[in-house]
């Protein structure tokens, strides 16, 4: 199975994150200049990220998103998984350097 644009563009704006946002939030219209990704099309894989707690948002002045945990306990298959419900848990391309064993 192929990777969705979505599901690409999610581990991008998730490593770009993981990069530029060490203890203040980072904001969406920076992550899409940088990565050179529609912010509306950003805007709709953060509300998904968010809503599986991968990231968290922050309101106001300064805001923008975080991780939610540590950058090395989120997994790349965890990032795919909360954007593009339709690859499924043993699907080959989640199974590339991931934890999970089918055994």
């Amino acid at each position: 199975m192929k990777l969705s644009s979505k599901g690409r563009y999610a581990v991008l704006a998730m490593v770009d994150i993981a990069k530029y946002a060490d203890d203040k939030p980072c904001k969406l219209s920076n992550v899409a200049v940088r990565q050179n990704i529609s912010l509306q099309f950003l805007e709709q894989i953060f509300l998904k990220l968010k809503k599986s707690n991968l990231v968290k948002s922050h309101r106001g002045p300064g805001g923008g998103y975080k991780l939610s945990g540590k950058r090395e306990n989120i997994k790349v298959s965890d990032v795919i998984a909360a954007v593009d419900p339709k690859i499924e848990e043993d699907d080959p391309i989640l199974l590339v350097k991931t934890d999970y064993t089918p055994y």
